[in-house]
């Protein structure tokens, strides 16, 4: 008897899957049927990754521009169990769980059951397990999204009148952030984070004068620092100054210089150069009177998260969410665009809805979604419904596969200099 498959690689004519047979013995398969090699033997897993390499290869191409959306999953470093390792990355349901704690031993605070009563939101934190028996298990429930449930809260403390309850509200607000910035200010270290190879091996695949586009959910500074291990130029909105002050126009700008000795207006265009597109803020980030400043993120007491819904924002994050988002609209509107995503769950329903309506929108948008698990069984509705449209015709497909874990091998391979 074989147990689940699985799936490393779906689209809409293809499955490659695998299963383990009760003897331990793993069968590659190409839709359902095995996979194998000359001599009808079972193929090696370097060979069923060139298989899927190939496969993705023939999916992808042509494509003249490339954007990736990284969620929080792509700054997890996974410890040798296979279990997310706090010390290095916070998927945003470990931020919720670890606000969550941390308001427990807080008497003095409200805990975000009490946040949600009087925010209005309706998702519980925590629900009870499906297993039977009369003292079912209390699980976090993976519904609750943290940043919707902040942005109610910073939304309902304007309504609040001046006294005992708003101090304690703006405690509880205030100490919420704290928590977030300590679990997220974790720097780029070399050998242990993969997004120096990240970027070089999708770097490479993207032809001047079009570039690499990174958008991330993320507060962290993974990328600028490995970009910076690189010697790369990091587009991020922001100017080029001592006190860079954010200006959406700077990612219309490139860099280039005159080809010497040729009598034309022709210029060559630096190739290792990035946009980076951080639609939720950064720990980097604080405002000054009316203007974001770029700084220094071990000495800003008070960084610039964003937290986006469909709810209403505070109006001091609007101005650079609005235009962030904006800019990655457009980034997908782009004829002839490959658009990926790592480490993004689409429980986030303000991305995940903008997300579908460019794949319908965009005929030549391809989305290829990668993740640890790509089983649609246990993934939210808004994965369900990528899965549908791709059934239905549009250019979409699944690969399994994390930033930390070998999904650059599919793609392309970096040797690393000690």
């Amino acid at each position: 008897m074989e147990n689940q498959s699985k799936v490393f690689f779906q689209s809409r004519a293809l499955t490659l899957d695998c299963v383990e047979s009760e003897e331990d013995q793993i069968k590659y398969r190409n839709n359902g049927d095995d996979i194998e090699n000359e001599e009808h033997g079972t193929i090696s897993d370097e060979e069923f990754i060139t298989i899927i390499k190939k496969e993705i290869a023939k999916f992808i191409n042509p494509f003249d521009n490339l954007v990736i959306l990284a969620g929080a999953g792509a700054s997890i470093v996974n410890d040798d169990e296979g279990f997310p390792d706090k010390k290095y990355g916070h998927t945003i349901a470990m931020l919720a769980e670890s606000v969550d704690e941390f308001l427990e031993t807080r008497k003095d605070l409200y805990s975000i059951e009490k946040l949600s009563e009087m925010c209005k939101y309706s998702e519980p934190l925590k629900i009870k397990s499906a297993e039977e028996g009369k003292n079912p298990k209390i699980k976090y429930n993976p519904n609750f999204i943290l940043e919707n449930f902040l942005s109610k809260v910073l939304s309902y403390e304007e309504f609040l009148d001046e006294g005992e309850i708003k101090e304690k509200f703006k405690l509880t607000k205030e100490a919420i952030l704290e928590v977030i910035v300590e679990k997220t200010s974790y720097s780029f270290e070399k050998g242990i984070h993969k997004h120096d190879a990240f970027i070089k091996v999708f770097s490479n695949m993207v032809k001047t004068p079009s570039r690499l586009s990174i958008v991330t959910t993320n507060y962290d500074t993974l990328f600028e620092d490995a970009a910076d291990v690189l010697n790369f130029t990091v587009f991020d909105g922001f100017s080029f100054t001592s006190n860079p002050r954010f200006d959406v126009d700077m990612f219309d700008w490139s860099l280039v210089k005159p080809i010497l000795n040729v009598k034309s207006d022709k210029v060559e265009y630096k190739k290792s150069v990035i946009n980076l597109v951080k639609i939720h803020g950064s720990l980097n980030w604080k405002q000054e009177n009316e203007e974001i400043i770029r700084c220094n993120k071990d000495t800003n007491n008070n960084p610039l998260m964003i937290f986006p819904s469909s709810n209403k924002y505070s109006h001091s994050y609007e101005k650079p969410y609005f235009e962030l988002l904006s800019k990655f609209q457009e980034l997908l509107k782009v004829p002839n665009t490959l658009f990926l995503t790592t480490g993004f769950s689409f429980a986030d329903n303000h991305i995940a809805k903008m997300i579908t309506q460019a794949v319908k929108s965009n005929p030549s948008l391809t989305l290829l979604v990668t993740d640890y698990s790509i089983d649609t069984t246990r993934k939210n509705s808004n994965w369900s419904e990528l899965y549908s449209l791709m059934k239905n015709g549009y250019r979409i497909a699944f690969l399994r596969g994390t930033l930390a874990d070998g999904l650059t091998d599919y793609f392309g391979t970096v040797k690393h200099e000690d």
